[in-house]
Parts: C-alpha cells; structure tokens; sequence
C-alpha cells in the first residue's frame, strides 16, 4: 500500500503479469520439396526436411513509476514501497534514443517522456496511478530446420541433423521492468524512465546425432 490516507484505492490498476494481448504459435510443417523425387541424390539431400517453430507475441507488461527522494512514504512502516509521482501531461513513448555526449555512443531508449510526470508538493502523495505505464512488448520466432539421413534401412541406423535460430529475424526487444531490471522506474533518478538493456540479439545453433 502507498498511500494509506486512501486504503486500497491508491493502488488499484492492472497486475504486473497483465498482458493485455497475448499470442503463441507452435508449428511443424513437413516441407515437400524434392520429397519424392526420382532423383535419389536431390531427394537425399534437398528433400524431405522439416520447419518447426515457436512465435511468442505479447504487448507490454504494467510499469509502476516511483520518486527517486526522501518523500512522505518514507515516514510510513513499510515506506519503502514508495511514492509516486503526479500526472500533469498524458502519457507518451517517443522512444528515442538516448545519447551519452562524452562518448557519443547508445546509452538506453527513452522510453517514457517525463515531461508528463512532476515530483509531489513536500507533504503529498502523488496522482499517478499504480502501474499507469507500459513496457515493451515481445515479438521472438524460435525456428528450426531437420532432417534425418537414412544410413541403412536394414538396421534402422540414420543421421540427423538440426539448425535452430533463436529471435531469426533479429528484432531488437527492449527489456523493461522485471526482465532483467532494465527499465528505470524512479522519477527524478538521472536515466529515468530509460531502457538501457535487451534480449539476446539472434543465435544459431546446429545439432547433430547418429542412431546406430
């Protein structure tokens, strides 16, 4: 509880594991070219080889936005959940990037403008809401390609062999709050509202296994 003048009231809104759009998609799809081919050494090869795949696609999780000060939660048992700050402006996500000018390299991703945001009057508790902001969402395709070599019918003996690639289209996906401790949810905190991790970039994997 944040402000307890107000009870449960102040901290009404969405649960952190609310995603308000949701989607997975597995697939396996037997590709058919060269499969029967009458050429035995295109079908050997070229033929009969598999796609499978894992999709995850999800809009972004609830970010709860703090003061980064001493404010009047801190004088409240269990203040260290903290205050927040009060709305002045709506809400946006110009999601730029964000420039170190010593270096000038990448630091983070602002991903919230602050301008909408004010810290409290001494005293006050702020007007924003519990978990008022959204995160980055997620949209990753797992692929994979297999096939198996038959090396002897007779005796059942077969190679296989598997390429996968993790986040294939290698999408850049922003890390927020509670992935990572990317995003920096303190108001008045010098990279605030920034997002200064990701996921993986993508990776390719191969496998390989002989059945005897």
């Amino acid at each position: 509880m944040t402000n307890p003048y107000r009870s449960w009231q102040a901290d009404v809104g969405p649960s952190v594991l609310d995603r308000t759009q949701v989607a997975f998609v597995n697939l396996v799809y037997n590709i058919p070219f060269l499969k029967n081919s009458s050429n035995r050494l295109l079908k050997t090869t070229l033929g009969g080889w598999q796609l499978s795949g894992i999709i995850s696609m999800m809009s972004g999780a609830p970010l709860n936005l703090g003061v980064n000060s001493h404010n009047v939660a801190s004088i409240f048992p269990g203040g260290d959940v903290g205050n927040r700050p009060d709305l002045i402006g709506k809400i946006s996500y110009p999601k730029t990037e964000v420039i170190d000018p010593k270096t000038g390299k990448v630091t983070g991703i602002q991903w919230a403008d602050p301008a909408a945001f004010a810290a409290p009057a001494a005293g006050n508790w702020g007007t924003l809401g519990f978990d008022a902001l959204r995160g980055p969402g997620r949209d990753n395709w797992n692929l994979a390609l297999f096939k198996s070599f038959v090396i002897s019918e007779s005796r059942g003996s077969r190679f296989e062999f598997r390429a996968e690639s993790f986040n294939t289209w290698n999408h850049t996906q922003f890390g927020g709050s509670g992935q990572n401790g990317a995003f920096s949810n303190n108001f008045g905190a010098g990279n605030q509202l920034q997002i200064t991790n990701a996921f993986d970039p993508r990776v390719f994997q191969l496998g390989a296994k002989i059945i005897f």
